[in-house]
């Protein structure tokens, strides 16, 4: 996998961290400077923490593991969605429901149920349904496609998750943590990289940024597949 350009770093704006006064201590190592009061992220550590990412995450891919996109913020949304579409991962972009991993059960219940209504939605010759009847169900299966529909298709619990933002997905990393589920996530200046597992260095609220650390893990991802395909092709 080839690596990617400190000017390609530099143009997306990864290294632009948040004012001096919102900063987390335990983020100094992964600190330049600071510059009109606002701290620079050491590109060179986030190119080798990337680097360090993108190879633990394709293995787990070509294991045949589950990773699960999460980034619920807005200029995040498509962009994790679109990537984790591509590779055939799960993903919440919607919100974080509590206990979405650590009462996982309860959210298959939920899945079956938006599938069942789907299911009779879709039957043109059940008649036994009137039309208010009809809408009410159509809207129930709206909001929870809405929350489940990126996990509709896990079916158990995922091996590791890829966070845009820890501080405001703070609820998937204290249940993947919980569950010994390793843990990607860029990290910014105004939180605890000791959180994750694979912390990654980088602005999290430039969608450049997000764009760029997202597609090259992604990458990664798709080599993992790949090489998992080959070698079944071979087995067989």
């Amino acid at each position: 996998m080839s690596k990617l350009s400190y000017k390609e770093m530099l143009d997306a704006g990864v290294h632009f961290g948040h004012m001096k006064r919102k900063w987390n201590p335990k983020m100094s190592p992964y600190i330049f400077a600071e510059k009109k009061g606002i701290h620079i992220i050491d590109i060179n550590k986030t190119i080798s923490e990337l680097e360090r990412s993108a190879k633990a995450i394709k293995e787990i891919a070509k294991s045949g593991r589950k990773i699960v996109f999460v980034a619920t913020k807005k200029q995040a949304r498509e962009i994790v969605r679109n990537a984790a579409e591509s590779v055939n991962m799960p993903f919440v972009t919607s919100r974080w429901l509590g206990g979405m991993m650590t009462n996982f059960s309860t959210i298959r219940k939920s899945i079956k149920k938006m599938e069942k209504i789907d299911s009779m939605l879709k039957d043109k010759s059940l008649t036994s349904i009137t039309k208010k009847e009809r809408l009410t169900l159509s809207r129930e299966k709206a909001k929870l496609q809405k929350v489940l529909g990126g996990i509709a298709k896990l079916n158990r619990l995922p091996s590791a998750m890829f966070i845009v933002d820890i501080s405001q997905e703070h609820l998937a990393v204290k249940e993947a943590n919980k569950l010994g589920i390793t843990t990607f996530a860029m990290v910014d200046t105004n939180v605890n990289p000791n959180d994750v597992t694979f912390p990654i260095p980088a602005n999290d609220d430039s969608t450049k940024s997000i764009e760029l650390i997202t597609s090259y893990l992604t990458n990664a991802i798709k080599e993992g597949l790949e090489e998992r395909a080959k070698a079944k092709g071979t087995n067989d």
